[in-house]
């Protein structure tokens, strides 16, 4: 029985459980309305669908291999190149075809300095180059 009398019978052991169900719907409904003012917007270049494909796919050109090994010595296409002609040899290779570039395929050791890596992605990016990779060998 849920309800006793005072028959001298002792306390009762049943657990009222409405106030805690009471408290997680209110608590539920809370959530509910606070969640999908915690989500924002992405913005997100997606790829079109194009009408008119054109007529001769161009092949994409060899992709440039830079390695960074961990003493911080950067390696264009394995031969060892200093950090500050980076940024004219990747605007080369930008401006050879702008609409055809290279995939920049970057092999960061684990061991390698976060500044050179930050450094090169730097150069990259002023350099206007769109296809970089990292790869893990």
């Amino acid at each position: 029985m849920a309800f006793s009398s005072d028959a001298g019978e002792g306390p009762m052991a049943d657990i009222n459980i409405i106030p805690l169900a009471d408290v997680m719907l209110v608590l539920l409904i809370i959530f509910m309305v606070t969640a999908p003012q915690l989500s924002y917007p992405i913005d997100i270049d997606l790829p079109q669908r194009s009408i008119n494909p054109p007529d001769n796919p161009v092949e994409p050109p060899e992709p440039i291999r830079l390695r960074i090994d961990p003493a911080g010595q950067v390696f264009w296409n394995d031969s060892p190149t200093p950090i500050s002609a980076l940024r004219n040899m990747m605007e080369a290779e930008v401006q050879r075809d702008p609409t055809n570039q290279p995939t920049l395929e970057i092999d960061a050791s684990e061991d390698s300095d976060y500044g050179v890596l930050a450094k090169v992605l730097a150069h990259a990016k002023n350099a206007q180059m769109l296809k970089i990779g990292f790869v893990k060998k």
